[in-house]
């Protein structure tokens, strides 16, 4: 009996952490802003290494500078990616920003150690009907996005293409500041974002950038502001 319970409990527990996969579609962008010198971040740090073994969720590290003063100077802060988190706040009518902070799909946003509404938000997402398609393709450093809009539905253009790069996985042994002695894993660290054109979303098109090195990188279609993001793509 005490098997047979544990068996139903676990079962339950998948049912409202998983978030069904249907071929084809394209992951759910989630980026979570963080610092290391945030001692509330590590549990929402850890739960996004958690999404990387998800190919329905691109998981996304944005490492902000605004916890730089107080005593720990995060390796991977940007002062870039703080305002991308004051523009989706300013986009939304919020009036402050905090860490740790998830955004997902560019359009809604949860506190970065809630992982049942995390879930929720996913499930939500992976709902949506896309209203493009695209493929991404990488021939050595050459790299080519082709973008086409669903007969039937509205991108709501123009859109922006934007290339992300991140690294996999970073570990830091912290020394000073709130997470002194600790020593962190990182998973998919943005490195880079940039846009790499302009898109009206009604008529096909096609982008080539060059891609040197060896990070990770996806491909992000979004719109202005920013706000939600409409597609995405691992380049493989």
């Amino acid at each position: 009996m005490r098997i047979l319970m544990s068996l139903v409990l676990s079962c339950l527990v998948a049912a409202v952490q998983a978030v069904p996969v249907r071929a084809g579609d394209m992951p759910v962008v989630v980026e979570l802003f963080t610092s290391q010198g945030c001692s509330s971040c590590p549990p929402a740090d850890a739960l996004l290494r958690d999404l990387t073994t998800r190919d329905d969720v691109l998981p996304l590290a944005l490492h902000v500078d605004y916890w730089d003063y107080i005593g720990w100077k995060d390796h991977f802060a940007r002062p870039e990616f703080t305002a991308r988190q004051k523009h989706y706040a300013a986009f939304a009518g919020r009036k402050m920003i905090y860490t740790p902070q998830m955004v997902v799909a560019g359009r809604e946003d949860v506190v970065g150690v809630d992982a049942a509404k995390l879930a929720e938000a996913i499930t939500a997402h992976r709902a949506r009907s896309p209203v493009m398609t695209m493929r991404v393709t990488r021939s050595g450093t050459a790299l080519t996005v082709q973008v086409k809009p669903v007969a039937t539905a509205d991108t709501g253009g123009p859109v922006l293409v934007q290339l992300v790069r991140f690294a996999p996985l970073r570990k830091v042994e912290i020394s000073s500041g709130e997470n002194a002695g600790k020593t962190i894993a990182y998973a998919n660290v943005v490195e880079d974002l940039s846009v790499l054109g302009d898109w009206d979303g009604a008529a096909p098109a096609e982008f080539t950038a060059r891609l040197d090195g060896d990070s990770a990188s996806a491909v992000l279609i979004q719109r202005p502001g920013p706000g939600a993001i409409l597609a995405a793509a691992r380049v493989r």
